[in-house]
Protein backbone atom coordinates (compact mmCIF):
# COMPACT_ATOMS: atom_id res chain seq x y z
CA UNK A 1 0.00 0.00 0.00
CA UNK A 2 0.89 3.39 -1.10
CA UNK A 3 -0.05 7.28 -0.49
CA UNK A 4 0.66 8.76 -4.08
CA UNK A 5 3.76 10.89 -2.44
CA UNK A 6 6.84 10.31 -4.41
CA UNK A 7 9.86 10.46 -2.57
CA UNK A 8 12.12 10.43 -5.26
CA UNK A 9 12.64 10.62 -9.52
CA UNK A 10 14.69 7.59 -10.13
CA UNK A 11 16.78 6.76 -12.75
CA UNK A 12 16.37 3.09 -15.08
CA UNK A 13 20.45 1.83 -15.28
CA UNK A 14 19.85 -1.37 -17.11
CA UNK A 15 17.15 -3.29 -18.59
CA UNK A 16 17.39 -6.96 -19.74
CA UNK A 17 14.70 -9.13 -20.79
CA UNK A 18 14.74 -12.82 -19.55
CA UNK A 19 11.90 -15.04 -21.23
CA UNK A 20 8.88 -13.21 -21.12
CA UNK A 21 9.75 -11.11 -18.10
CA UNK A 22 11.72 -7.91 -17.67
CA UNK A 23 14.37 -7.27 -14.74
CA UNK A 24 14.99 -3.85 -14.58
CA UNK A 25 17.68 -1.90 -12.47
CA UNK A 26 17.06 1.75 -11.14
CA UNK A 27 19.67 4.46 -9.67
CA UNK A 28 17.91 6.52 -6.52
CA UNK A 29 18.40 8.87 -3.71
CA UNK A 30 16.65 6.52 -1.33
CA UNK A 31 18.97 4.95 1.42
CA UNK A 32 19.11 1.24 -0.23
CA UNK A 33 20.84 -0.03 2.25
CA UNK A 34 17.14 0.07 4.17
CA UNK A 35 15.47 -1.93 1.64
CA UNK A 36 14.89 -5.55 2.33
CA UNK A 37 14.86 -8.14 -0.65
CA UNK A 38 10.94 -9.40 -1.43
CA UNK A 39 9.36 -5.26 -0.10
CA UNK A 40 7.41 -3.37 -2.50
CA UNK A 41 8.66 -0.20 -4.44
CA UNK A 42 6.06 2.06 -6.59
CA UNK A 43 7.63 2.69 -9.90
CA UNK A 44 5.76 4.96 -11.74
CA UNK A 45 2.49 3.79 -9.70
CA UNK A 46 3.25 -0.02 -10.49
CA UNK A 47 4.06 -2.15 -7.50
CA UNK A 48 7.55 -4.01 -7.82
CA UNK A 49 9.21 -6.44 -5.77
CA UNK A 50 12.86 -5.76 -5.12
CA UNK A 51 15.11 -8.93 -5.85
CA UNK A 52 18.36 -7.37 -5.37
CA UNK A 53 20.25 -4.18 -3.84
CA UNK A 54 23.15 -2.55 -4.67
CA UNK A 55 24.96 0.94 -3.33
CA UNK A 56 22.05 4.00 -4.60
CA UNK A 57 20.67 1.27 -6.57
CA UNK A 58 17.86 -1.61 -7.01
CA UNK A 59 16.61 -4.45 -9.38
CA UNK A 60 12.99 -5.39 -9.65
CA UNK A 61 11.41 -7.93 -11.87
CA UNK A 62 7.99 -7.42 -13.96
CA UNK A 63 6.04 -9.89 -15.27
CA UNK A 64 4.25 -10.25 -18.35
CA UNK A 65 0.97 -8.90 -17.18
CA UNK A 66 2.71 -6.27 -15.44
CA UNK A 67 4.42 -5.20 -18.90
CA UNK A 68 0.87 -5.67 -20.84
CA UNK A 69 -0.99 -3.48 -18.31
CA UNK A 70 1.36 -0.64 -17.70
CA UNK A 71 4.08 1.86 -19.49
CA UNK A 72 6.34 -0.64 -18.15
CA UNK A 73 7.61 -1.81 -21.63
CA UNK A 74 7.98 1.70 -22.51
CA UNK A 75 11.35 2.05 -20.46
CA UNK A 76 15.00 2.52 -21.71
CA UNK A 77 17.97 2.97 -20.35
CA UNK A 78 18.21 6.98 -18.58
CA UNK A 79 14.34 6.69 -18.20
CA UNK A 80 13.10 9.13 -15.25
CA UNK A 81 10.44 7.00 -12.90
CA UNK A 82 8.82 8.34 -9.72
CA UNK A 83 9.46 6.07 -6.55
CA UNK A 84 7.78 5.47 -3.63
CA UNK A 85 7.98 2.93 -0.74
CA UNK A 86 5.93 1.16 0.79
CA UNK A 87 3.75 2.63 3.77
CA UNK A 88 4.71 2.05 7.11
CA UNK A 89 1.79 1.69 9.83
CA UNK A 90 1.78 4.82 11.74
CA UNK A 91 2.96 6.59 8.69
CA UNK A 92 0.99 9.90 7.87
CA UNK A 93 -1.18 9.71 4.80
CA UNK A 94 -0.49 12.58 2.74
CA UNK A 95 -2.07 11.43 -0.11
CA UNK A 96 -4.63 8.90 -0.91
CA UNK A 97 -4.89 5.03 -0.40
CA UNK A 98 -2.71 3.68 -3.54
CA UNK A 99 -2.47 -0.22 -4.11
CA UNK A 100 0.41 0.26 -6.77
CA UNK A 101 -1.81 -2.11 -9.42
CA UNK A 102 -2.35 -0.08 -12.25
CA UNK A 103 -5.68 -0.18 -14.19
CA UNK A 104 -5.33 1.45 -17.04
CA UNK A 105 -2.97 3.45 -19.48
CA UNK A 106 -3.99 6.49 -20.10
CA UNK A 107 -2.58 9.02 -22.98
CA UNK A 108 -1.74 12.51 -22.23
CA UNK A 109 -3.61 14.79 -24.78
CA UNK A 110 -2.39 18.25 -23.34
CA UNK A 111 0.29 19.38 -20.55
CA UNK A 112 -0.09 23.45 -20.74
CA UNK A 113 0.45 26.32 -18.32
CA UNK A 114 -2.19 27.59 -16.14
CA UNK A 115 -0.29 31.13 -14.24
CA UNK A 116 2.36 28.92 -12.09
CA UNK A 117 0.64 25.88 -12.21
CA UNK A 118 0.24 23.31 -15.10
CA UNK A 119 -2.96 21.67 -16.11
CA UNK A 120 -2.64 17.49 -17.05
CA UNK A 121 -5.20 16.22 -19.52
CA UNK A 122 -5.49 12.50 -19.91
CA UNK A 123 -7.55 10.47 -22.04
CA UNK A 124 -8.72 6.55 -20.31
CA UNK A 125 -10.52 3.78 -21.59
CA UNK A 126 -14.48 5.20 -20.79
CA UNK A 127 -15.02 1.66 -18.98
CA UNK A 128 -13.75 3.62 -15.86
CA UNK A 129 -16.35 6.54 -16.03
CA UNK A 130 -18.02 5.60 -12.75
CA UNK A 131 -14.53 5.65 -10.88
CA UNK A 132 -13.64 8.91 -12.36
CA UNK A 133 -15.10 11.55 -10.24
CA UNK A 134 -14.58 15.51 -10.04
CA UNK A 135 -12.53 16.08 -7.00
CA UNK A 136 -11.67 12.76 -6.68
CA UNK A 137 -8.23 10.83 -6.62
CA UNK A 138 -6.48 9.39 -9.28
CA UNK A 139 -2.67 8.28 -8.80
CA UNK A 140 -0.90 9.28 -12.16
CA UNK A 141 2.14 7.54 -12.48
CA UNK A 142 1.82 7.18 -8.99
CA UNK A 143 1.13 10.32 -8.03
CA UNK A 144 -1.88 10.95 -6.04
CA UNK A 145 -3.83 14.19 -7.56
CA UNK A 146 -7.24 15.55 -7.86
CA UNK A 147 -9.27 15.08 -10.27
CA UNK A 148 -10.60 18.94 -11.82
CA UNK A 149 -12.98 18.45 -14.37
CA UNK A 150 -14.13 15.48 -16.41
CA UNK A 151 -16.02 13.75 -19.11
CA UNK A 152 -16.64 10.35 -20.69
CA UNK A 153 -12.74 8.97 -20.98
CA UNK A 154 -11.13 12.32 -20.11
CA UNK A 155 -10.28 14.03 -17.16
CA UNK A 156 -7.69 16.88 -15.90
CA UNK A 157 -5.74 17.68 -12.99
CA UNK A 158 -3.51 20.42 -11.83
CA UNK A 159 0.07 20.09 -11.12
CA UNK A 160 1.42 22.91 -8.63
CA UNK A 161 5.00 23.53 -9.63
CA UNK A 162 6.30 21.23 -6.82
CA UNK A 163 4.69 18.24 -8.17
CA UNK A 164 5.89 19.51 -11.41
CA UNK A 165 9.80 19.77 -10.39
CA UNK A 166 10.00 17.03 -7.80
CA UNK A 167 8.71 14.14 -10.02
CA UNK A 168 8.63 13.41 -13.89
CA UNK A 169 5.27 14.28 -14.95
CA UNK A 170 6.43 17.77 -15.32
CA UNK A 171 8.65 16.06 -18.72
CA UNK A 172 5.35 14.74 -20.35
CA UNK A 173 4.13 15.37 -23.62
CA UNK A 174 1.06 14.89 -25.64
CA UNK A 175 0.20 11.01 -26.84
CA UNK A 176 3.09 9.79 -24.00
CA UNK A 177 1.52 6.49 -22.13
CA UNK A 178 0.87 7.22 -18.07
CA UNK A 179 -0.07 4.48 -15.34
CA UNK A 180 -3.48 5.26 -14.31
CA UNK A 181 -5.28 3.72 -10.73
CA UNK A 182 -8.00 4.86 -9.77
CA UNK A 183 -9.40 5.13 -6.51
CA UNK A 184 -9.62 2.10 -4.24
CA UNK A 185 -12.41 2.51 -1.94
CA UNK A 186 -14.56 3.78 -5.38
CA UNK A 187 -13.93 0.40 -7.08
CA UNK A 188 -15.56 -1.47 -3.91
CA UNK A 189 -18.46 1.08 -4.18
CA UNK A 190 -18.40 0.09 -7.74
CA UNK A 191 -18.24 -3.35 -7.52
CA UNK A 192 -20.89 -3.31 -4.51
CA UNK A 193 -23.60 -1.78 -6.72
CA UNK A 194 -22.93 -3.90 -9.53
CA UNK A 195 -20.95 -2.38 -12.24
CA UNK A 196 -18.94 -3.65 -14.36
CA UNK A 197 -15.40 -2.50 -15.90
CA UNK A 198 -12.70 -4.36 -17.70
CA UNK A 199 -9.06 -3.97 -16.59
CA UNK A 200 -7.72 -3.48 -20.80
CA UNK A 201 -5.99 -6.38 -21.30
CA UNK A 202 -6.55 -8.05 -23.98
CA UNK A 203 -5.43 -11.37 -25.43
CA UNK A 204 -3.10 -9.29 -28.34
CA UNK A 205 -1.68 -7.50 -25.19
CA UNK A 206 -0.41 -10.52 -23.57
CA UNK A 207 0.45 -11.65 -27.24
CA UNK A 208 2.87 -8.68 -27.46
CA UNK A 209 3.89 -9.16 -23.71
CA UNK A 210 5.64 -12.56 -24.31
CA UNK A 211 2.37 -14.64 -23.56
Amino acid sequence: MFTGLIEDVGTVTDLTRRGNYIVMTVATKIDTGEFQLGESVACDGGCLTVVKKFDKKFMVEASQETIATTILGDYRTGSRINLERALKVGDRLGGHFVSGHVDDKGTVESLKSVGESLELAVKYTPAFDSLVVEKGSVAINGISLTINRAHSGWFSVNLIPFTASETNVGQLKAGQAVNLEFDLIGKYITKFKGIHFSSGLTVDKLKESGW
